[in-house]
């Protein structure tokens, strides 16, 4: 089923398509899997966000990556091609089908031992971990992150970076809710509400970034006490 969401630019079609097509491969296998789930139509990051990732992983190094939205495996092998040896990536799903297909796409990197899956609802995994990450990725369903934003902060260290994928709403987001269809109007109204959150409160700094639908990038300055 086609995705509307993924077939929407934020920014000129034009300099999406340079940025898709002309920014570097991802060479290996791992570059095969992301032509593989392209062609299928499959959801995962775009590549303009995947040499973003690749990029900031490598200048902040981080050792502890937690992941909320695993899909088919595809951006948590990418962040633990990117954290070294000793470095480590957690991944929540609660998809019984992405689970089987993240498990194939792992055995078929060699990364089970880099990279663990966690089953189940993030709701109820997410207060049982204990941290410290020093990069999160989230990425699942986007009337959650308000309610997911939280534990990621309690879990991310102070300095450590949570980026959140799809906030946009396909560059709906600043639209009256009015003109929003019915079915996206719970999303749209917790986006705003996580944006708003995140972009005023005082112990974090955060930067948006016109990346697919939108990412923004949201640093704890300080241990939070609300």
């Amino acid at each position: 089923m086609r995705n509307e969401m993924m077939h929407r630019p934020v920014v000129k079609p034009e300099l999406v398509e340079f940025m898709r097509n002309k920014q570097k491969k991802i060479q290996g296998e791992l570059g095969v899997i992301e032509e593989e789930a392209h062609e299928a139509g499959v959801p995962i990051i775009p590549h303009e966000t995947v040499v973003f990732l690749q990029f900031f992983l490598d200048q902040i190094k981080p050792k502890n990556i937690l992941e909320i939205g695993t899909a088919i495996g595809f951006s948590s092998s990418l962040m633990a091609q990117c954290v070294g040896e000793d470095g480590h990536v957690t991944t929540i799903d609660r998809f019984d089908v992405m689970i089987r297909k993240a498990k194939v796409t792992y055995e078929r990197l060699g990364l089970t031992d880099k990279v663990t899956l966690l089953e189940g609802q993030a709701a109820e995994i997410l207060p049982t971990l204990s941290g410290p990450y020093d990069f999160i990725f989230m990425d699942s369903a986007k009337s959650k992150y308000i309610e997911f934003l939280p534990e990621c902060l309690r879990l991310l260290r102070v300095g450590g970076v949570l980026m959140v994928d799809d906030v946009f709403q396909a560059g709906t987001i600043l639209d009256p809710i009015e003109e929003i269809p019915r079915s996206q109007r719970t999303i749209h109204r917790k986006l705003n509400q996580f944006l708003e959150t995140v972009m005023t409160h005082p112990d974090l700094t955060s930067t948006l970034l016109p990346l697919g639908d939108g990412v923004i990038m949201i640093t704890k300055e300080r241990e939070l006490t609300e």
